[in-house]
């Protein structure tokens, strides 16, 4: 396995996790072995990393526990090594080299609570036992010499959900995450990341015995046209087959189905609809702006809805999602979704799958699947399901409704969707929630982020043999 299938070092180190907990699990070895892992990731005694290879491999004894899904007791997703974060510099405002002494003192002026002196030099200095960090100072300096440091996570953690705990260590606010993963892909040690249900999809597949028990369905979101790139798409649908898959379903034809509902809800309403499509955006909803709640869409996700219909044809299946969400894995302990979705992966525990299988994707040849629309594969990307409203509003004949979307990519926009919404002057009857910029595209767990992605899932999707949504769902029935 090469770095280069991945954005970073830290990704790629978790894989490695992922891939030898994996191969341990398939062998039924992983109890008599789990000890032996990380030192066969770090087999040399020379740190590479930390302080220590001893330090090195106690990170590694955490990541593996988190593999193996993490603290039982702690219902979020997301969790924090605390070992690992100990190397980022405390939050907070800080007088840089650029101070020079001025005269005016405005900064400490501004400053209610004492919180700046001068040296000798007549250079400036925060006591931060004082400082309330209200950015005051900042405002006022003449030569922008007060800057706010701040941590990846918490820069990165658009819902402030994060904060330094006691020990210094990060620490996550479960009553404001919304498990997006976004601090899990920024921060630079990995000292924060999503459980992984890895386990449990092994274990799925291997008690279908070879699916003769139950089968086993893989429900693969559309994203996925813009990950493994060094194969095509058909070959990692192939690649699933050779894991035990006996099925395998685009999320894009749940993606058709809830189109073709959620334009009907939206083209008779008084009001407006949210989507509830992302499963963070939803959860952001609920608990940022509960007032707005019933706004949101009564239809499930794609990844839901197409996993209903599969349970409801076949009552003995497990389904398994692959995407690039974290926020998913949150999604399936709903009680509205357990009983359809059996557990979920991301883009990255695949790739660690098909290694501990000694799978090479780029060899096999394509399995192709056509199940879903052109509008159904764009919900990829941040604006296609604005589209497929757009177009099931289309199809359903709702010829004097007037659509007026609001496409929101990230936290950030969707915030400033949902305030306007709270306080009546928002010029639109539809808000399309992203929590990720740019949509699932840049999920967290994706094995890379980049632009090309974006033209990868548009060419996915012209591919798509079902030319409407109607179409998409009418062969359904």
């Amino acid at each position: 396995m090469k770095i280069h299938k991945f954005d970073t070092r830290v990704q790629h180190l978790k894989y490695q996790v992922l891939r030898e907990i994996a191969k341990e699990a398939w062998n039924d070895s992983l109890l008599e072995n789990l000890h032996n892992i990380p030192k066969r990731i770090l087999p040399n005694d020379h740190p590479t990393m930390r302080c220590c290879i001893y330090k090195e491999r106690a990170i590694l004894t955490e990541r593996m526990q988190i593999a193996m899904g993490g603290d039982k007791s702690n219902p979020n997703i997301i969790e924090v090594i605390d070992i690992a974060c100990d190397e980022c510099p405390m939050s907070g405002y800080e007088i840089t080299d650029l101070c020079r002494g001025c005269l005016a003192h405005r900064c400490e002026e501004s400053c209610k609570k004492g919180a700046i002196t001068f040296d000798e030099h007549m250079k400036a200095h925060i006591d931060k036992s004082k400082c309330v960090n209200c950015g005051a100072c900042a405002k006022v300096c003449p030569y922008t010499a007060i800057t706010n440091r701040k941590r990846p996570c918490e820069t990165a953690c658009k819902v402030k959900a994060i904060h330094a705990g006691a020990n210094g260590a990060a620490e996550i606010d479960d009553e404001k995450c919304i498990s997006c993963g976004a601090c899990v892909y920024q921060c630079p040690f990995g000292a924060i990341s999503d459980k992984s249900y890895i386990l449990e999809v092994i274990d799925l597949i291997k008690k279908s015995c070879g699916n003769t028990a139950y089968k086993v369905y893989a429900i693969v979101a559309p994203s996925i046209a813009g990950q493994f790139s060094y194969a095509k798409s058909g070959q990692v649908l192939s690649g699933l087959k050779e894991l035990g898959f006996d099925a395998i379903m685009e999320a894009a034809l749940g993606a058709d189905m809830v189109a073709y509902e959620e334009s009907k809800e939206v083209a008779e309403t008084d009001s407006f609809v949210t989507s509830s499509c992302c499963p963070a955006f939803v959860k952001y909803v609920e608990k940022q702006f509960p007032q707005l709640k019933e706004h949101i869409s009564h239809n499930m996700s794609p990844m839901a809805a197409l996993a209903k219909y599969v349970k409801e044809k076949d009552p003995s299946c497990k389904i398994v999602f692959i995407g690039p969400c974290t926020a998913k894995k949150m999604e399936i302990q709903k009680d509205s979704v357990r009983p359809y979705v059996d557990s979920v992966i991301t883009f990255e525990e695949l790739q660690a799958l098909f290694d501990s299988r000694n799978i090479e994707i780029s060899d096999l040849e394509e399995t192709v699947i056509s199940d879903a629309s052109f509008f159904g594969r764009i919900f990829a990307c941040s604006g296609g399901l604005t589209e497929a409203v757009a177009q099931g509003i289309k199809e359903h004949g709702f010829t004097e409704f007037e659509y007026k979307p609001v496409t929101c990519s990230g936290i950030e926009a969707c915030r400033l969707a949902l305030l306007k919404a709270k306080k009546g002057v928002l010029n639109g009857n539809f808000i399309e929630g992203m929590a990720c910029e740019g949509g699932c595209i840049s999920g967290a767990g994706c094995l890379t982020h980049a632009e090309k992605n974006v033209k990868a899932v548009n060419v996915h999707a012209v591919t798509a043999k079902k030319l409407t949504i109607t179409e998409s769902v009418q062969d359904l029935k």
